[in-house]
C-alpha cells in the first residue's frame, strides 16, 4: 500500500518549500510515493516555487487550475490525479504537522484489521489560533455533530487519511471537504480519531473568515443532511439475475 498526499494551495508562497522538505523526511519512514499540490490558481510566486521544488523533488506533482475553485474543488482535483489507493488530505499552510501521517497511518493499518472500509481524520490538540476561532470551531463542530450525528468532535481538521476510492464515490459539492466524516459514514465507512498537533500560521494568510464560514455552513448542512437521509442501506448489493 503506497500514500499520496494531496494539499491544496492558494497564494502560500512562504510556505511551499517547508512543508515540502518536511513530507520528504516523513516520507523516509512511511510508504509515500507522491506529493500532490494542487495550485489554485494563485496569484504570488506559488507556482513558479512549486515548479523549481519538482527539479529536486523527484516525488512532487503539480496540478494548476486556470481560474480558483476553491478548497473542495482542489481535493477532488488532486485526489482524481492520486496514483495510489491510500490518500492523506492536509493543509498547505502548515498549521497540520506532517509528522502526525506517521500516526495516521499505523491508526489505519490497526482499524483495517477489523473494518474493510477506514477513514482516519485528526483532531487538533492544543489548537494554537485566536479564541475567536476557537469558540467559533467549538461551536459550528457541536452544532454540525448534533445535527448530523456523525460524533466528530474536529471535522474542521484539513488532516485526514482515506481510500482513493471511497472518497471519488462521494457525491460532489462545493465545502463537501468539511462534512466528510458524514459523507462517509453514509457510506459505511468506519471513521476514527486520533489526536494531531497544531501549529500557529507563521506565514501567508488565512483564507476564510468567521462569518463566510457561518452562514456558508447552515445552508451545507441542510444539503447534507438531505443527503444522508438517502443512502443505500448497510450490506445493499446488485445482482443479476440470470
Amino acid at each position: 500500500m503506497m500514500i499520496s498526499i494531496v494539499i491544496p494551495v492558494f497564494n502560500e508562497e512562504e510556505n511551499i518549500q517547508p512543508l515540502i522538505e518536511e513530507l520528504v523526511a516523513v516520507a523516509a519512514h512511511t510508504p509515500i510515493s507522491e506529493i500532490i499540490y494542487i495550485d489554485d490558481a494563485s496569484t504570488d510566486k506559488t507556482a513558479s516555487i512549486l515548479k523549481e521544488m519538482q527539479k529536486t523533488v523527484p516525488a512532487l506533482r503539480v496540478v494548476r487550475h486556470p481560474i480558483r475553485a476553491g478548497q473542495s474543488a482542489a481535493f477532488m482535483s488532486g485526489v482524481r490525479a492520486a496514483g495510489n489507493s491510500v490518500v492523506v488530505l492536509m493543509d498547505g499552510d502548515r498549521q497540520n504537522d506532517p509528522q502526525d501521517i506517521i500516526q495516521l497511518y499505523e491508526e489505519y493499518q490497526q482499524s483495517s484489521k477489523s473494518y474493510p472500509k477506514v477513514m482516519v481524520v485528526g483532531r487538533r490538540h492544543k489548537r494554537q489560533d485566536t479564541m475567536m476561532r476557537k469558540l467559533s470551531s467549538r461551536w459550528a463542530n457541536g452544532i454540525r455533530s448534533w445535527f448530523l450525528k456523525d460524533h466528530i468532535s474536529d471535522t474542521g481538521c484539513s488532516l485526514k487519511l482515506i481510500r482513493r476510492e471511497d472518497y471519488l464515490r462521494l457525491p460532489y459539492f462545493n465545502h463537501m471537504h468539511r462534512f466528510l466524516p458524514a459523507l462517509l459514514i453514509r457510506d459505511h465507512v468506519h471513521v476514527v480519531e486520533v489526536d494531531v498537533s497544531h501549529r500557529a500560521r507563521v506565514a501567508g494568510k488565512s483564507k476564510y473568515g468567521f462569518w463566510n464560514r457561518v452562514w456558508v455552513g447552515i445552508v451545507d448542512l441542510i444539503g447534507v443532511k438531505w443527503l444522508l437521509n438517502r443512502g443505500l442501506p448497510k450490506g445493499f448489493t446488485t445482482q443479476e439475475q440470470l
